[in-house]
């Protein structure tokens, strides 16, 4: 575990795998999309790998080829999945452990703090709403059409702008290589977070300057 950074000035975190374990929803409400269209289920543990993209790229990966060479396929399946996780995004889907308490640390030191995420947008401020009500976030920023998804910098960026800080000033914490890879091009300092959906090679591959194994860790590289 390195020692301590000073605290930035801002902090953006990843939502899926970072913030929430919401891997059991997500499975579960696409495999459900899968046997309405006849297509064969995968097992959870697939859909670490799968997330992380987007809604649109998670239907692809659990699709079978022929299906997911279609981008009409792609699309019924897409609206599938869609309205299945709206009746199911918070089944079992949780913050992780000391969570609270860490947004709650960076609240009282007067850290700004955001949520961007690849979940599509509608989704992302539901759970942001339901699972942290008590926090006020500076922004939170799902998918949303014609908005490039991360690893594109561009809305990492437009946070930072929004909030008056240099992109040097901000962190970016997240537990996929996206999530790295969005800090790195933006400017920002790459936190990676290891209870979350992949594996420490990934993000140290990807440029991971901080990684942590458990939420005190995170607090402690902070500098909180």
């Amino acid at each position: 575990m390195p020692p301590p950074h000073s605290p930035p000035k801002a902090i953006l975190f990843d939502l899926d795998g970072t913030l929430i374990d919401s891997i059991a929803d997500l499975a579960n409400s696409a495999n459900a999309m899968l046997g309405r269209l006849g297509h064969p289920a995968h097992p959870e543990a697939s859909y670490l790998s799968f997330v992380g993209d987007g809604a649109r790229a998670l239907v692809e990966r659990c699709l079978p080829a022929a299906a997911a060479n279609r981008p009409e396929a792609v699309d019924q399946a897409l609206d599938v999945f869609r309205t299945i996780y709206r009746d199911h995004w918070h089944d079992q889907t949780t913050p992780y452990p000391g969570i609270p308490a860490v947004l709650a640390s960076c609240a009282s030191a007067g850290i700004p703090l955001a949520v961007l995420s690849n979940k599509p947008h509608e989704f992302t401020t539901r759970c942001v709403r339901h699972f942290f009500p008590q926090r006020a976030f500076s922004a939170v920023i799902g998918q949303r059409a014609g908005i490039p998804v991360k690893p594109d910098p561009a809305s990492a960026l437009a946070i930072a702008a929004d909030l008056g800080l240099a992109p040097s000033d901000c962190a970016l914490v997240g537990d996929t290589r996206v999530d790295i890879l969005t800090a790195v091009q933006a400017g920002m300092r790459p936190v990676g977070v290891l209870w979350g959906f992949r594996k420490r090679e990934e993000l140290t591959a990807a440029g991971a300057t901080t990684l942590v194994t458990t939420v005190q860790d995170l607090t402690r590289a902070l500098g909180l």
